[in-house]
């Protein structure tokens, strides 16, 4: 198993979109710890994607809060839970900063919410009548490793390596640690695991980040 710690590719602007959306997480997960499990749970109905009622036009429980389509943006800011929330933003920010300073601030703003759109479409496609809200930014996240993948493949990313007893900090390029992690995705897929991770929508998320972020990145400038 690898667990990715940072990387060894400096930037040269600040990433106030990835710090952004990170703070944005991290409020609204406070505001979930401080609802009790019934209005918790409310909030996730209200404010979750759920495919039923995206393909169906229908409200099976909670009456959302804002239209229907638009619960595929807003679930990408809720979690289940603290290492839900605290794996989704670790990758992030080893990954996010890279990718904003190559598009650029809005840019990337347009790139993450839309390769979660992806995902979120993914996940729905996977199991249309499912009436379980879809929570979490992980699919959005997965746009941005396959950005990084496409762009960054010789990256060092310092890693947390565990292979039974064997556990070391190794520098390994992020061709490696990303393409292991997509693999994980579609063979959780393949074997049908019954789980309540939404590996459709990362790999959904990863194939959008890899087909859109040449066309987010900007053109370069023409010198006289």
């Amino acid at each position: 198993m690898f667990f990715p710690i940072k990387d060894d590719n400096p930037v040269s602007s600040f990433p106030f979109v990835t710090i952004g959306i990170i703070l944005v997480n991290g409020l609204i997960f406070y505001h979930q710890l401080t609802l009790d499990f019934t209005a918790s749970q409310r909030f996730i109905f209200q404010w979750g994607a759920i495919p039923y009622q995206i393909t169906r036009g229908e409200v099976i429980q909670v009456i959302p809060s804002i239209p229907l389509p638009l619960t595929l943006f807003s679930s990408m800011f809720l979690h289940g839970g603290f290492f839900h929330l605290f794996g989704n933003m670790l990758y992030l920010w080893i990954f996010g900063n890279n990718i904003e300073d190559t598009l650029g601030h809005f840019r990337f703003l347009l790139f993450y919410l839309i390769c979660g759109l992806f995902a979120g479409a993914a996940q729905i496609l996977s199991d249309p009548t499912s009436p379980v809200p879809m929570i979490g930014a992980s699919g959005a996240i997965g746009g941005i490793l396959g950005g990084y993948l496409l762009l960054f493949p010789g990256a060092r990313i310092l890693t947390l390596v565990f292979i039974f007893l064997f556990i070391r900090l190794i520098r390994i390029p992020a061709l490696v640690v990303l393409g292991f992690w997509f693999f994980i995705q579609v063979l959780s897929v393949g074997r049908g695991v019954i789980s309540n991770v939404a590996f459709f929508a990362h790999i959904g998320g990863f194939l959008a980040g890899l087909a859109l972020v040449k066309l987010f990145q900007p053109k370069p400038t023409k010198r006289r």
